[in-house]
């Protein structure tokens, strides 16, 4: 291990603020300034202090300016685009952040920071010291030796000399004539036409150097060697741009450079005005800065301390921790079982926590020759029986749904869950990738939790965890509730000071938890022996459309092969090339078909097709009798509650909400969701709620006045649109306007609509300006929203529900055009996803307590499904109406549309 004082640590500070600005979202501090390079660049200057504890380290930059190589060639960095403004605002801040940090900041004028590192690695060496560079620069590559080491910190990979022969195939001492020879078109160094990497390595390895390839150029063939004696003489000032100087004079010397102590005060008041709240508390306190700005940006970012992890083995220590438990204001709870699916997991340990590092496991199903005595399971789950059940112990968890279930299998029902940390977590920022435990910590807590791998293996040769040995489950287990309650400790406060997520968090999605669970668990029945029939007669609706494609394509091939598909559309019917792969090959993704199929391709629409009836077949027909309990008969899919960012849930195993209603055998799929004997499906549904929605956010008093007088909407706007009155409207027009109307919510442009109705764009713009003009409200709505986003970061819905949009700010324009759609859709949608939540929370409350003999089996969209008595079918459907109709109160009314039938079909 290297002895901090004799290493110096530099950091190519250039390098790193082009990565993190390119790498990371457009962050902005609550003025709307752009922070995302500062943060990107501080978090790394953080992390290499916290890892290495460095004596000597510096940062350095590029001094403003031209250099010697802008004297040498004219056209040096011609290529390279102006910095960005969002950019360049940010250097000086960062420069002042670096060095109240008591970080050493090195600039010198005339030269790059490349040169300025390479000096210092020259001089450093000669002063005892091993360089480590931090950088992600490829040419730095030139520099590297038996005493300098290049780390990458953006992909957490270190380059000592074996390390760059096996990234670039060359040893060091040629990376000056690789990049002299392939160029740069950044830098703009010119290198020698078609010489790319590989070519470039073949002949450096082959003839030695530079030097060497000169001597041999005339034997090198073809047209790649006639580049190669074309452009000889440039190859040497290609050669010199490429070259690190090594000689440039320096204002201090290496030992010099030495990590100073933070400037508190200066920090203090940097962090508070570029909003990085969570490390100004770690300088000021909790009580100071500003207020939570995006999430994203405000992480706890410290080590978990040291742990103190027990294992409860005898009654009385199971005696000391239920008393710690009944005193706790509120403590963390966390199931150990042997299955990952809910309804046949069994418990096999339970792990509490009651203030951060003290956490305790308490095994009672680990078995094996060498496991040591353990509590009676069912006994002791009988004493902890009151304390779970006790709706006035508040108790928080991850993930608690899964919990609920698993301990309901036990006969146990969990109540007074007050939080759970994945909720948390979502509420605060939907739009983060995940939300699960692991990596919650890594973001809130700079901590990475023991892996399930660590304890019992990984493929093949995993095993469950009651076979985990007890003294490595006590380990991992406590560690899971102790983590829990410290993420707690670091999410709640940012979730607490926000009105609108919190609110959300703690009168829907809480609330919302056990609800989920129970229709989890309650499922739904369905006829395996109907599936079974559909699937075969879906076999042979895809032979026949097989058939018809070989007959249309002159021959039999492949109808899940994209590239006998490429060959066929493209090569031999000559069909136009509307869109390519990444890779440039003719794309025949679906909607490039649907196109082609548009402008009467037969082909196209018959692979669609058999497309479509293949996924119908794999997905539900043969996948869902695989699925059914075998002891309750039922499918019990898992619904999801922090997944998507507009609040919508989804599910898995199956999948309910893709299962398609517009094709006919999507519907048979339908058919084969069924009630009990004695019973009936009901489908409550509401009717256009997002344009409901629509009307109330925008307030546009057209919209309004056509929901109150309970009209259909899609019929007045046609007549607004096209004119005349909405009796007289024609389908064609009604469709049209059904299309502008659900088109603007997501969006969709003219052009879209146009492409959606099969008319020019001309004509669609006509029929948007119209709307806009009989609906002026709906549009000084989305110039509102849109103007909300950028000034705020993010819009909300009518409850309070919150989705940053950091693509706002994007300088690419698709994306931020993508962000302002998203801007406009997302409180409609979202709204959609918290009145149905609350129509559920609602309805359970009901039926938990009225009425034990209807169960609410699904919930897919904007619709509830419900196993009703058939006697009882149409009381029971006024008080669904009445629940889901009072869910919400807005500027018009909401209808629900309530079906019953046989089969969930023909509840529609």
């Amino acid at each position: 291990m290297v002895d901090p004082d004799k290493r110096l640590l530099l950091v190519d500070g250039s390098s790193y603020l082009y990565r993190a600005y390119h790498a990371l979202p457009p962050l902005t501090n609550p003025a709307g300034e752009p922070t995302g390079a500062i943060y990107g660049v501080i978090s790394m200057l953080r992390r290499l202090i916290q890892d290495y504890q460095p004596v000597h380290m510096g940062v350095v930059f590029d001094a403003p300016g031209k250099t010697f190589r802008d004297e040498l060639f004219a056209e040096y960095k011609a290529n390279r685009p102006s910095m960005p403004e969002d950019l360049a605002c940010q250097i000086a801040p960062l420069k002042s952040v670096v060095q109240a940090m008591g970080l050493p900041l090195i600039e010198v004028g005339g030269v790059e920071a490349d040169d300025v590192i390479g000096t210092l690695a020259v001089h450093g060496r000669e002063a005892g010291l091993s360089l480590l560079i931090s950088t992600g620069d490829k040419d730095m590559a030139q520099l590297v030796n038996g005493d300098v080491t290049l780390l990458n910190t953006m992909s957490n990979t270190v380059l000592d000399h074996d390390g760059v022969v096996e990234k670039f195939g060359i040893p060091p001492g040629c990376i000056i004539d690789y990049l002299a020879l392939v160029g740069d078109s950044v830098d703009n160094i010119p290198g020698v036409p078609k010489v790319g990497p590989k070519t470039a390595v073949k002949w450096l390895n082959q003839y030695g150097s530079l030097a060497g390839i000169r001597e041999h150029a005339e034997e090198i063939g073809g047209k790649v060697g006639e580049n190669l004696r074309a452009h000889l003489d440039e190859l040497a000032l290609s050669q010199q741009l490429a070259t690190i100087h090594c000689d440039v004079d320096l204002p201090l010397a290496p030992l010099d450079i030495r990590l100073g102590e933070p400037d508190r005060e200066a920090l203090v008041g940097w962090f508070k005005s570029l909003g990085f709240n969570t490390w100004l508390r770690e300088l000021a306190g909790d009580d100071a800065g500003d207020p939570p700005g995006q999430p994203a940006v405000d992480r706890y970012n410290s080590d978990c301390p040291d742990a103190d992890y027990v294992g409860i083995q005898d009654q009385a220590s199971l005696n000391d921790w239920l008393a710690r438990l009944a005193e706790a204001e509120c403590f963390a709870l966390d199931l150990e079982t042997d299955s990952l699916e809910y309804m046949k997991a069994r418990i096999v340990g339970v792990s509490f926590a009651v203030k951060a590092g003290e956490a305790a496991y308490l095994p009672l199903a680990h078995t094996g020759p060498d496991q040591p005595e353990q509590l009676d399971r069912d006994a002791t789950l009988e004493r902890l029986r009151p304390l779970l059940e006790d709706p006035d112990r508040p108790k928080l968890g991850q993930n608690l749904k899964y919990d609920m279930s698993v301990l309901a299998n036990h006969g146990i029902t969990l109540r007074g869950v007050v939080h759970d940390t994945m909720l948390e977590s979502y509420c605060l920022d939907a739009a983060a990738s995940r939300h699960d435990m692991d990596t919650l910590a890594g973001q809130y807590l700079n901590y990475q939790p023991i892996a399930y791998e660590a304890v019992a293996g990984k493929g093949a040769k995993q095993i469950t965890f009651d076979q985990v040995a007890l003294d490595q489950a006590v380990d991992y287990a406590a560690e899971d509730a102790d983590i829990t309650l410290r993420l707690h400790q670091a999410i709640w406060p940012q979730l607490a000071d926000l009105e609108g997520p919190r609110s959300v968090y703690e009168d829907i999605e809480i609330p919302l938890l056990p609800v989920l669970s129970r229709i989890e668990r309650t499922g739904v029945r369905v006829d395996a022996d109907r599936l079974r029939q559909q699937s075969q007669e879906l076999a042979e609706t895809m032979q026949r459309l097989e058939g018809e494609a070989h007959e249309a394509a002159g021959g039999a091939f492949n109808l899940g092969s994209p590239k006998q598909i490429q060959e066929i559309l493209y090569e031999r019917q000559g069909l136009p090339v509307l869109a390519k792969t990444p890779k440039g090959a003719p794309s025949t993704a679906e909607s490039v078909l649907e196109e082609l199929a548009a402008q009467g391709h037969e082909l196209p629409r018959l692979i669609l097709d058999y497309r479509g009836v293949s996924k119908l077949r794999s997905t539900y027909t043969e996948k869902l009798p695989q699925l059914i309990n075998t002891e309750t008969g039922r499918v019990h899919t898992s619904y999801h509650q922090a997944v998507a960012a507009t609040g919508r849930l989804s599910s898995s195993d199956p999948n309910l909400q893709n299962i398609p209603v517009r094709s006919a055998e999507g519907r048979r799929i339908r058919r084969a969701f069924v009630p009990a004997a004695g019973h009936v499906l009901m489908a409550a549904d509401y009717s256009q709620v997002e344009l409901r929605i629509m009307a109330h956010l925008s307030g546009d008093a057209g919209l309004l006045k056509a929901f109150e007088q309970g009209e259909d909407i899609h019929a007045a706007t046609a007549a607004e649109v096209f004119g005349g009155e909405p009796g007289q409207v024609g389908d064609e027009q009604r469709r049209a306007a059904k299309a502008i109307n659900f088109g603007l919510i997501y969006g969709m442009s003219a052009w879209g609509l146009a492409r959606q109705l099969g008319i020019e764009r001309g004509e669609a713009q006509t029929y948007v300006d119209r709307y806009f003009e009989r609906y002026p409200g709906v549009r000084d709505f989305m110039d509102r929203i849109r103007a909300q986003a950028r000034e705020q970061g993010y819009v909300e819905t009518v409850y309070g529900r919150r989705l940053y949009l950091p693509e706002i700010y994007s300088r690419n324009n698709q994306r931020r055009q993508y962000a302002e759609r998203t801007a406009i859709n997302a409180p409609m949608q979202g709204t959609a996803a918290d009145i149905i939540k609350r129509a559920m929370i609602a309805v359970d409350a009901w039926i938990e307590s009225e009425a034990s003999d209807v169960a609410l089996v699904m919930q897919v969209h904007d619709e509830l499904v419900l196993e009703v008595p058939a006697d009882r079918a149409e009381a029971v459907g006024e008080r669904i109406r009445e629940f889901m109709t009072h869910a919400a109160e807005l500027d018009v009314p909401l209808e629900v549309d309530i079906g019953v039938g046989e089969n969930w079909d023909a509840a529609h």
